[in-house]
């Protein structure tokens, strides 16, 4: 088998746009996973999900300056596709940040390895029990099936997909109103316990509100959590399929 240097081009064209979509996705590309295995996983998958046409062994390579421009809209391309993954997983970090707010866990912020930011231990527990949900849903799946059909509806070195930003422009706002409808519950939970404790306050004076407050917000945060799980996974499952569909609406033509 003879490979030509236009296929190996080619090649690295994709290989360059699966790397600059998966390091979006938590799952594939998180800052906790070595990048020794992102470039693997990036290899194997230019390998698995090209769509190879055959390629005449004389076919005409692409020059240093052509190719170089060729590269950079593929990582603008993958950028753009991987920001629609970025998004839904955006999406429940912020709410589970909104969530955090005055639950007590924000006074100590620790390092998340999985998103590459830091954030307190709840909001932490929500995204790792949210990507969870992910996983268990065959999320993964659906993303590589889509990664797969970015290079059918957008071959290689094509032109940049700039009707792609009006939809990044109406879906963004969608998923930011997502989030904080997904935190509503437990932040009115959070609220009506500020409420609860001011009355005591009022009501008892001689009772330090403000150490009882502590763990019994953290309780309530907790609680309210977990209820909020056992009715927003269909919610989740609705959000996470959306991302395949958004990852092809934002390279549309």
């Amino acid at each position: 088998m003879t490979i030509s240097v236009a296929q190996a081009q080619l090649f690295f064209l994709a290989f360059t746009r699966i790397m600059a979509i998966i390091i979006h996705v938590p799952v594939f590309g998180g800052q906790n996973i070595p990048m020794q295995v992102r470039i693997g996983l990036g290899f194997l998958l230019a390998l698995v999900l090209i769509p190879w046409q055959p390629i005449p062994a004389d076919a005409v390579t692409v020059g240093a300056v052509g190719y170089s421009l060729a590269i950079g809209k593929e990582i603008i391309i993958g950028t753009l596709i991987g920001f629609a993954a970025d998004l839904a997983f955006g999406t429940i970090q912020m709410a589970g940040s909104a969530m955090a707010t005055g639950s007590g866990f924000e006074s100590g912020r620790i390092f998340n390895p999985a998103l590459g930011e830091s954030g307190s231990a709840f909001d932490q527990l929500f995204v790792m029990t949210a990507t969870m949900v992910f996983l268990v849903i065959d999320g993964h799946h659906l993303v590589l099936i889509a990664i797969q059909k970015t290079f059918e509806a957008l071959p290689l070195n094509s032109s940049l997909p700039f009707n792609g930003m009006d939809a990044v422009m109406k879906t963004a706002p969608v998923f930011i109103a997502s989030g904080i409808h997904l935190a509503l519950p437990v932040m009115a939970a959070l609220i009506m316990t500020d409420l609860t404790l001011g009355l005591l306050a009022r009501v008892a004076p001689q009772v330090q509100v403000y150490f009882l407050g502590l763990p019994v917000k953290v309780v309530v945060a907790l609680l309210s959590m977990g209820m909020l799980f056992a009715v927003v996974i269909p919610f989740l499952s609705t959000l996470y399929q959306s991302v395949p569909e958004n990852m092809l609406l934002f390279i549309k033509r």
